[in-house]
C-alpha cells in the first residue's frame, strides 16, 4: 500500500511488483554517497585557462543552497550549482564561479571543501552534468528479496521527496499560493502549515505562529535553523506586506516553490496515466521525447529516444495524449496554465518544459548492505530505493 505521504507530494502508486526488502537509510551522511559527472568533453574543456573558475564542492551536513550562501557571505565567491544535493548526505559536485577574474585554490570548514579543479571560457551549465552517481546503505533489509529486483530501468521518473520536504511537504502548497497571487496565504502556510511528520518542537513553534497578531512577541522563539522563516517574519513585522516578505527570501527559493508546484502536478499526472493504463514505456506517435544527445523532439521511431510528460508552465500546450490527466488536476487544483506567469513576481514564474517519464538507470549493483548506481541528471534515489523498499514510513525509514 502507498504511504499517505507519497499521495501528498502527487505519488499514488508503486510501478514494481517485487515485494519491498524495508529498511532504513541515511542514518549517517556517510552512509548515502552522490557524487556528480560530468559529460567528457565539458571535462575535457577545464584547463589553466579562461574567465571562469571551476570547483568541486564536497560537503557533508549542509544543503547546496545554504553552503553557497555561506561561501558568498564568508568569501565573496557567487557559485553556481548544476544540481541541489541533500544537508543529510555527504556529496560531490561541480559549482561555477559566475564572476570572472576571482577566485581561491582551496577552502576547507568543518562541513564543506572546496577544491579548484581549473577555468572555462564559459561557465557550466546543466546540460554539462549528465547525470549522479550513488552508493548507499541500506540498513535492516532483507537482501534475500532484492535478488528479485530487476526492473530499475521501469521505475517512474516521479520527483522526490525532498522536492517538497519529507518531514513537512509544504513547498508545492507555497508554490500554489503564489500562482494564485494570494501572497498572505503563501506567508501563512511558509510560517505555519504543521505536519504530522515533523518533529514536535518544529510543530509547536509554528503553532505560535498561526497568530499574526503576537509575530514580534514569537519571533525569538523561532529556532536560527528555520532561517528563511526568520527572514520573512522580519519583514512582516517590520513591514506588514506579504509580497515584500516572499521577495526578501533569496530567489532560487522563490523559484523551488512554483517548480515544487510544477513538480507535484507532474507526479500526479504520472500516477494517474499509468494507473488508467497508458503505455509509460514505449513513446508513440506524437509524442515528445529526449533522444540520446537530450535534445527533445517528436517520436521518430527510434529506440533510443525517451518517452516525457510536460511540466506545465504559462506556456503549456494542450496538444499531448495526456491532457487529459494535466487539465484535470489543473481544475481540482483550481490553477490555469497562464497563472505560471506571476505579474507580480516575474523571477519565479514559469514557462514550462518535459520530463521524462521513466528512470534512467545504469551500473546497478548490490554490494550488501550497500547498493550502487548511476541515475542520469534530475532524477532522484529515493525513488528507485522507495520501488526497492516500499517502507510502510518513509520518514522513520530515512526518506
Amino acid at each position: 500500500m502507498v504511504p499517505n505521504l507519497d499521495k501528498l507530494i502527487g505519488i499514488s502508486t508503486y510501478c514494481t511488483k517485487t515485494e519491498g526488502i524495508g529498511g532504513r537509510i541515511k542514518s549517517s551522511p556517510e552512509q548515502f554517497f552522490v557524487s556528480e559527472i560530468l559529460r567528457e568533453k565539458s571535462f575535457d574543456k577545464i584547463s589553466s585557462s579562461g574567465s571562469y573558475t571551476v570547483y568541486k564542492l564536497k560537503k557533508q551536513g549542509i544543503d547546496t543552497n545554504h553552503a553557497l550562501s555561506d561561501i558568498f557571505t564568508k568569501y565573496g565567491l557567487r557559485l553556481k550549482a548544476l544540481g541541489l544535493k541533500d544537508a543529510n548526505a555527504t556529496t560531490e559536485q561541480y559549482v561555477c564561479d559566475m564572476t570572472t577574474g576571482r577566485s581561491t585554490n582551496t577552502l576547507v570548514t568543518n562541513r564543506y571543501t572546496l577544491e579548484k579543479i581549473g577555468l572555462l571560457q564559459k561557465p557550466l551549465t546543466k546540460k554539462d552534468m549528465i547525470g549522479n552517481h550513488f552508493k548507499i546503505k541500506i540498513e535492516d533489509a532483507d537482501f534475500t528479496k532484492i535478488s528479485q529486483f530487476n526492473e530499475q530501468d521501469k521505475i517512474l521518473n516521479f520527483f522526490g521527496y525532498q522536492r517538497f520536504g519529507s518531514r513537512r511537504p509544504v513547498s508545492h502548497l507555497i508554490g500554489k499560493a503564489i500562482l494564485q497571487k494570494n501572497f498572505d496565504h503563501a506567508v501563512e502556510t511558509l510560517l505555519s502549515y504543521t505536519s504530522e511528520y515533523d518533529l514536535p518542537h518544529n510543530n509547536k513553534v509554528r503553532e505560535m505562529l498561526k497568530d499574526k497578531t503576537n509575530y514580534s512577541k514569537n519571533f525569538n522563539e523561532v529556532p536560527p535553523q528555520m532561517d528563511i522563516e526568520r527572514i520573512v517574519l522580519d519583514e512582516m513585522i517590520n513591514h506588514g506586506d506579504a509580497l515584500r516578505a516572499l521577495r526578501a527570501i533569496p530567489i532560487q527559493l522563490r523559484r523551488f516553490f512554483v517548480e515544487a508546484f510544477q513538480s507535484f502536478v507532474f507526479n500526479q499526472t504520472v500516477s494517474r496515466a499509468y494507473e488508467f493504463g497508458e503505455n509509460l514505456l514505449q513513446p508513440q506517435l506524437g509524442d515528445v521525447c529526449f533522444n540520446k544527445d537530450d535534445n527533445l523532439g517528436r517520436y521518430e521511431n527510434d529506440p533510443q529516444q525517451r518517452l516525457t510528460i510536460p511540466l506545465v508552465g504559462y506556456s503549456y500546450s494542450k496538444k499531448n495524449r495526456f491532457d487529459n490527466f494535466i487539465s484535470q488536476i489543473l481544475v481540482e487544483q483550481q490553477i490555469t496554465p497562464k497563472e505560471f506567469f506571476v505579474k507580480e513576481m516575474q523571477e519565479a514564474s514559469e514557462e514550462g518544459g518535459f520530463r521524462q517519464v521513466t528512470i534512467r538507470c545504469n551500473d546497478f549493483a548490490i554490494n550488501e548492505p550497500y547498493v550502487d548506481f548511476t541515475l542520469s541528471r534530475g532524477s532522484y534515489a529515493t525513488i528507485l530505493l522507495r520501488e526497492i523498499m516500499k517502507p510502510s514510513d518513509p520518514v522513520a525509514a530515512g526518506f
